[in-house]
């Protein structure tokens, strides 16, 4: 699962391109870290990417936590690009987490900041 800073409003909200194929992925992405391993950059988001992601595999969970995972792959070129978490397990959910359960790996997709309405300012989480 993941989590950033103790505060996610200040992060921006970032457009997620598949680095294989340049597919849009999602509009609502958010850079964040692994909360098992700190040193894990990623990006993720709290909507389900459906129309550009399936799964692929079966469940997993790592060593480092016991949340229930899915691996997901681009629809438009079939490269993994990240994970879902199926089932948080007890200490991810209660620990500081965004709600953000979609996954993808910064090897696999890449982020363009977004701007607010205005095109002036960088468009944040909230």
């Amino acid at each position: 699962m993941s989590a950033g800073s103790w505060t996610f409003a200040d992060r921006c909200v970032s457009v997620l391109f598949c680095k294989f194929c340049q597919q849009v992925l999602s509009s609502r992405g958010m850079k964040a870290v692994l909360l098992a391993d700190a040193e894990t950059d990623l990006y993720s988001t709290d909507l389900p990417p459906t129309s550009t992601v399936d799964f692929i595999g079966n469940c997993y969970h790592t060593e480092m936590c016991k949340c229930k995972l899915m691996n997901v792959a681009c629809l438009k070129c079939g490269n993994v690009v990240g994970y879902h978490v199926i089932a948080p397990c007890k200490p991810c959910l209660f620990s500081c987490n965004n709600g953000h359960f979609w996954m993808f790996h910064s090897k696999a997709v890449f982020g363009i900041d977004r701007f607010d309405s205005s095109g002036m300012k960088l468009l944040l989480c909230s």
